[in-house]
């Protein structure tokens, strides 16, 4: 259980931050680096969220999305938590395989409401669409830092894939979100030419 009586601590004055293990790091370190990019992801999906509250989305879809803000805190204190043993425990907070299998069967769900794709599509649409493809972009990006720290430290594998099926699910959730409100923005190549 987490309590926080204070909520500045000094400790990181220094230019350093503080692992699960006790340890410190640079918050240049590029497993901060990944567990920042978690937590922006996890803030613009925050953000997408509200916004499909305020267009009426449906309560199942936001309870989802809910979990999975949850899961993004499990990710950054598996993230955080340094080592070679990613099994999860009462004091190591691990992605497990259960949290991706759940992805896949929410892109699956979505999928069966949607036409195929014949284009790409733009990021937009309705308000709520557009700032879930934010979602969707920032997640990408805490995908590469991740990648970028698992090049230089343990890191657990299935903390990658949860953010690749992650950013895959935020982008069929704005498909289908905009299959309400108009339909996609379809690319058109060289349009402006």
């Amino acid at each position: 259980m987490v309590k926080l009586n204070k909520i500045y601590t000094r400790t990181g004055d220094d230019g350093t931050s503080g692992l699960v293990d006790g340890s410190r790091l640079s918050k240049a370190d590029p497993r901060m680096h990944a567990i920042g990019e978690v937590d922006e992801a996890n803030s613009a999906l925050g953000v997408a969220i509200a916004a499909l509250v305020h267009d009426g989305f449906d309560q199942d879809g936001i309870a989802g999305l809910l979990r999975i803000q949850n899961d993004l805190f499990d990710l950054g204190a598996d993230i955080a938590t340094p080592g070679d043993d990613f099994t999860p425990s009462p004091m190591a907070l691990r992605i497990v395989a259960a949290q991706i299998d759940w992805l896949e069967a929410a892109i699956d769900t979505a999928n069966e409401r949607l036409a195929p794709l014949t284009s790409f599509i733009l990021p937009g649409g309705s308000h709520a669409a557009a700032h879930m493809h934010l979602a969707r972009a920032i997640t990408r990006r805490a995908e590469r830092a991740l990648v970028a720290a698992a090049a230089v430290v343990l890191i657990n594998p299935l903390a990658l894939n949860y953010l690749n099926r992650l950013s895959d699910y935020l982008f069929t959730l704005c498909r289908l979100i905009n299959s309400d409100r108009g339909g996609d923005i379809l690319w058109v190549p060289g349009a402006s030419r």
